[in-house]
């Protein structure tokens, strides 16, 4: 399957002239948390009422202080008191909200325009026979309801998605608001629900990536609501990231009856064309323009990137290169402590862009749609998405499964121009072949060249989806591309560094969960960042060149620790690779390590985790991630040899004492030669505290919603980090901001406290801007350390009548730090499967060609006695077969003691580890062209991994706690092997 693509946002270029205005409608609320009687009438007194600029939850301050199930729900009223321009006098005039949580009834000038109550997609109305002319005041009111349990009006149901576990639930309107004021010749917006409108839809196809062209479309949905017939011509102008026009096209001339509604189109083949990619946010300007007697009447801008992709062989491509899926499933609420959601872009933008230099490709957004404003940075910072629609856990049926295909509806049409949204998730667990077929058609209708693959999670044996994967287990496909939803399910804070350091965090210690062993979810950041690469290790394996049936990546549960559910000792997940305040924990740089490249790592890195300032007798395993071939110690200079690898990335230094000085790991290539190195210091005593401050790149705004990022550490003489400091630190404000502090293990998390400690040596505060503009002071102090200060300015936001012309998001450029998708293949291959052209067995034999299927929900299983436990495979030729790679019945729990054959000659003797999927038995190549599997006594079952649900039960595929012998045989897939050329001498 091949694809293409397009995005909607704003950028600075020549815009040409027109007669529409988009303003940004969110300053100057009134905000009211309760049922207030009477309060959609327009002289209701709201005098009282607390005054904010959204986006903004009526209950942030729960977020991080309160367990996902606590956050408070209820009824809040919002009122926004506003003006129209006198030259706005006799147009449309329509409102588009990006989300209320959960259900919105909006009233302007006390009547009731319209009601939304899914609590995820954007919607709108059209407002204009509500309003007042100017200069009169006109009064804009939203009655909202976060009930957990709301239900649905018509159908008395609750919405799946509306969920105690991974929805997040911040009330009230936490979006951005915008106002649209049009001619009555105009472009619909991309809001279904409410209007019942497309908008604008602009795709590229027929791509040629070496010479850079494409044929670029701009498709318009045109409504003439005149009282006459309007005759116009349709232009499309195409500037790049840098303002210049790259070229102007046009369709034909379009007549439209009074209230009529056509969509009008123009193509043009485009080249030297900048192709949107990995951590290369390049973005152009679409203007879409009305044109009537030569002159521009409504013009629509969309940014967008282009960029073609592929899904099929078992691959995932961008621009004709195969990359390995490797990022997060990131909660879509993509929460800040006392803040929730409701950031600004360029906080989004910043910790989005986090992802990227971690070295992740993708993220998947966890359950529901993310907001515009995520979904707008991951293009600005080159992150592919994952975006779901609506959902739990399960498929569901009737008016349940009719919410989620209408929300599905409504989330490609407002998103299918972002460059940056290359999968479409139809469910969060596997759903029918019905049920896809039926996603399937909606992307088809509403984005059929928009180069998006439409799946599921699961769905290993249903064709009709594009993409599948299971949580947490490996699959391989040589059809549809295999991608693992979630994996590394493991947590623990960033405070606890190991054993050995303050505050002596052992491995494992917390409370139990649901009456279970809860130690994989009280890590320590040894253990946690470890675990990452062992995890990751077992896609890695299985990744394209590697064979015909290949696995395409996975996303690791969860970026940023977040304020959903949870099974460590904290009252929020602490999965992430960073804290809530994004600071990094150690897998962080693990991460970077092993993700570095589309396929195989492609820049040499080594990391040492942990830090080097430890008390006199201690003496500790060091764990050094690299993709090195081997790597070397230093200690003060003196070598320490070379460590023990395992999991291809981890190399292990046994025992290692401890002396102040410099710890230095350098990373070598096959050819023995330094590729890359790291190091850690032992710091001196604290001394001082250090504060560094994060805004907007053009600076702070003081506009009632903006937010700086301020850090704070403890430091040295020299001015490094003590890593093990964990001091206590007094805040004090001053100036225009409010305070919305940070979060530290403690009581209520600290949350909103004005002191707080460090932790390792490092924390972070936020802090918000009033509307009035000036100077912010902050002052930092701890007993025994130097004090710090910090200084801000704010500058003001012009806003009249409620209504602002600077839009959020508009001002920020995109990342282009990596660079135009490389020329060069991502990978070379290692190995080449040789086909299977028949099978017997000892027993069963009717089912023995199910393992050789590529579909791993069918399988082989022997029966009678050990001797019955044989299966062979005849090759379609004689092969230097050196590997045999097996996914076997309960593999997660089962060993089974084997012995391979090749031509009748034993070639493997052993027996099978327990994983995440694939055993690959690997011996001196042996030609022949039979295979053999024979099972060689009996083999255990017993659970290796403690993986628990949400509900306390472990996963069904645990095969049970206590060992268990069997003298049977089962296989799901498996695939012969022999290298590649230029493996045959390794």
């Amino acid at each position: 399957m091949v694809c293409l693509l397009a995005v909607a946002g704003q950028a600075q270029g020549a815009e040409p002239t027109s007669a529409r205005t988009k303003y940004n409608f969110n300053p100057a609320w009134k905000v009211y948390v309760g049922e207030a009687t009477g309060a959609e009438a327009p002289a209701f007194d709201d005098k009282r009422w607390k005054t904010v600029t959204l986006p903004w939850a009526w209950n942030e301050n729960d977020a991080f202080k309160k367990d996902i199930k606590d956050l408070s729900t209820g009824i809040a009223w919002y009122r926004k008191h506003f003006r129209l321009p006198a030259k706005d006098a006799g147009k449309k005039v329509l409102v588009e909200f990006e989300g209320v949580r959960q259900h919105g009834q909006v009233y302007v000038n006390g009547q009731l325009v319209g009601e939304h109550e899914n609590g995820v997609m954007a919607f709108g109305f059209d407002i204009t026979k509500y309003l007042k002319p100017a200069p009169q005041e006109n009064v804009l009111a939203v009655r909202t309801n976060n009930d957990w349990d709301y239900k649905e009006k018509k159908s008395g149901q609750t919405y799946q998605w509306s969920n105690r576990n991974f929805n997040a639930n911040y009330g009230g309107i936490p979006k951005n608001v915008f106002l649209h004021v049009v001619e009555p010749l105009h472009q619909t917006l991309p809001l279904f629900s409410g209007l019942g409108t497309t908008g604008v839809y602009v795709y590229a196809r027929d791509f040629s990536i070496p010479t850079r062209e494409a044929t670029v479309t701009a498709e318009a949905q045109v409504v003439n609501e005149d009282a006459t017939a309007r005759t116009f011509e349709y232009e499309v102008q195409v500037e790049d990231a840098d303002g210049k026009l790259v070229k102007t096209f046009a369709g034909s001339a379009t007549t439209l009856q009074p209230g009529e509604t056509k969509t009008v189109s123009a193509s043009a083949r485009l080249s030297g064309l900048h192709f949107w990619s990995w951590g290369y946010g390049y973005l152009y300007n679409v203007y879409t323009v009305l044109k009537v007697n030569g002159k521009p009447l409504d013009v629509v801008r969309t940014r967008t990137g282009f960029r073609k992709t592929e899904f099929g062989n078992g691959v995932v491509k961008l621009n004709d290169r195969v990359m390995q899926m490797h990022g997060y499933a990131q909660r879509t609420s993509n929460e800040w402590p006392a803040v929730g959601l409701s950031v600004p872009a360029w906080l989004s933008d910043y910790s989005n862009g986090l992802m990227v230099e971690s070295n992740a490709n993708l993220v998947r957004w966890m359950h529901v749609t993310p907001w515009k404003q995520d979904i707008e940075s991951c293009d600005r910072v080159g992150l592919l998405q994952a975006m779901p629609a609506g959902d739990a856990e399960k498929d569901v049926t009737g008016r349940r499964w009719e919410q989620r295909t209408e929300l599905m509806r409504d989330a490609i049409i407002y998103n299918r121009n972002n460059p940056s949204v290359v999968f479409y998730e139809s469910g969060n667990e596997s759903i029918s072949a019905e049920h896809m077929q039926e996603m399937k058609a909606l992307r088809n209708a509403y984005d059929p060249y928009g180069g998006r693959a439409i799946g599921s999670r699961e769905m290993l044996d249903i064709d009709v989806a594009e993409y599948g994967g299971e949580m947490l287990y490996i699959n391989k496909s040589a059809k549809h591309p295999m991608w693992s939803m979630e994996y590394s399910r493991d947590e623990g804070l960033r405070k606890y560094w190991d054993e050995f350091s303050p505050p002596f965090h052992k491995d494992g210690d917390g409370p139990l969960y649901k009456n279970a062993s809860a130690a994989e979810y009280n890590r320590n950041q040894d253990t946690h960042a470890m675990e990452d690469v062992k995890r990751w290790y077992d896609y890695w394996h299985e990744r394209p060149g590697t064979g015909k049936r290949v696995n395409s990546g996975g996303v690791n549960i969860v970026f940023s620790d977040t304020n959903t559910h949870y099974r460590g000792a904290e009252n929020y997940r602490r999965s992430g690779e960073v804290d809530a305040l994004r600071i990094a924990k150690d897998g962080f740089y693990a991460h970077q390590v092993i993700w570095d490249g589309w396929v195989e790592t492609e820049k040499p890195r080594t990391h040492i985790i942990g830090h080097w300032n430890y008390k006199d007798g201690v003496k500790k395993d060091i764990t050094v991630v690299s993709n090195g071939d081997k790597v070397e110690l230093f200690l003060n200079g003196k070598s320490l040899g070379f460590g023990t690898q395992s999991h291809r990335f981890l190399y292990t230094f046994k025992d290692v004492v401890w002396q102040p000085g410099t710890l230095r790991a350098v990373g070598y290539d096959a050819r023995n030669q330094k590729v890359s190195e790291a190091e850690h210091q032992t710091t001196g005593a604290p001394v001082a505290l250090k504060l560094t401050t994060l805004t907007h790149p053009a600076g702070l705004q003081a506009n009632g919603a903006d937010l700086a990022l301020v850090q704070v550490e403890v430091v040295d003489a020299q001015g490094r980090r003590c890593p093990t400091a964990l001091d206590l630190v007094h805040f004090a404000l001053s100036g225009p901001a409010e305070w919305r502090g940070g979060l530290a293990q403690g009581p209520d998390n600290y949350i909103l406290a004005k002191s707080l400690p460090v932790e390792g040596g490092v924390n972070r505060v936020l802090v918000r801007t009033t509307t009035q503009a000036g100077t912010i002071k902050l002052k930092a102090t701890a007993t025994g350390l130097k004090t710090a200060e910090a200084s801000l300015k704010s500058k003001a936001m012009p806003q009249k009548n409620g209504l602002a012309e600077q839009l959020p998001g508009a001002d920020l450029a995109g990342s282009l730090q990596r660079g135009p998708t490389p020329v060069t293949p991502s990978f070379t291959a290692s190995r080449f499967p040789v086909a299977i052209t028949s099978v017997t067995a000892g027993s069963n034999a009717d089912k023995a060609k199910l393992t050789f299927d590529d579909n791993e929900l069918s399988e082989w299983n022997s029966e009678g006695p050990v001797a019955a436990a044989w299966i062979q495979y005849e090759l379609e030729r004689p092969a230097a077969i050196s590997e045999v790679a097996m996914k076997l019945v309960d593999w997660r729990s089962s060993q089974y003691p084997i012995r391979i054959l090749v031509d009748g000659k034993q070639a493997f003797a052993g027996t099978t580890e327990r994983n995440l999927g694939y055993f690959t038995a690997t011996f001196p190549a042996q030609t022949g062209k039979t295979l053999r599997i024979e099972l060689t006594g009996a083999s255990k079952s017993q659970d290796a991994y403690n993986i628990v649900e949400i509900t306390g039960q472990k996963d069904p595929a645990a095969g049970g706690d206590q060992p268990k012998a069997k003298a049977t045989l089962g296989i799901v897939e498996v695939e012969a092997y022999e290298k590649a050329a230029g493996q045959l001498a390794k």
